[in-house]
């Protein structure tokens, strides 16, 4: 069996930060608390992509452990089949290809059919050139919607949460930091953590964006 993405999580218990690390390292801490009767809602998310992970803390620690296991094992059978479709090539089209309906208007078709290789090959290679250009533009967008998630699912209902999603996204980083600051100190401070990660994404695909200009 193949490895595993590194990714980073991070768990808090209410509005406490519990852990941030592997999955298992932040699961752990998270069962220990729990299991000592601690009765603070518990929330791990995916840091790159700020989605809260759905675990079954019930049972013992092997069988916690164990279920953590069949779940990092199913993510790691996906991901490889993911990436034995990307290597997959059109000589391959068993593995490789996907055939699904595409509307164009006719004089789309007739250039497509002109070029070497006829309309297949050619969407491939232009959808390949689209994933290269925008790849920046993509993990910012990505890195901006990790950051927004947490914010609402961890200070939705917090005073100021609207206008702190405005500045968010307006990019006022001075504002945005006035309202966060009475939340609690890890919510907070996680928060600035996620921003920084977007803000810089943006400044990035920016910069790549004049590059190609």
């Amino acid at each position: 069996m193949g490895e595993e993405k590194q990714r980073n999580y991070t768990g808090f218990a209410g509005h406490r930060l519990l852990a941030s690390g592997e999955l298992t390292e932040v699961a752990l801490k998270a069962k220990e608390r729990l299991d000592r009767g601690d009765s603070a809602p518990i929330l791990i998310f995916e840091d790159e992509t700020g989605t809260p992970v759905d675990l079954d803390f019930r049972g013992s620690l092997y069988e916690f452990l164990d279920k953590l296991e069949k779940k990092r094992a199913r993510r790691v059978e996906a991901e490889q089949a993911v990436e034995e479709t990307r290597r997959s090539g059109p000589g391959r089209p068993k593995l490789g290809v996907v055939s699904r309906e595409v509307s164009l208007l006719p004089r789309h078709w007739d250039w497509l059919n002109s070029q070497p290789g006829g309309a297949s090959v050619t969407l491939r290679k232009l959808v390949e050139e689209a994933k290269r250009n925008s790849a920046g533009a993509d993990r910012a967008r990505r890195s901006q919607e990790a950051a927004y998630k947490f914010m609402t699912l961890m200070a939705g209902d917090f005073p100021g949460y609207e206008e702190a999603s405005r500045a968010f996204f307006a990019n006022d980083s001075e504002r945005l930091e006035q309202l966060i600051q009475p939340w609690p100190e890890d919510v907070r401070e996680h928060l600035r953590r996620l921003v920084a990660i977007a803000r810089k994404d943006l400044e990035n695909a920016a910069r790549e964006d004049r590059v190609r200009r």
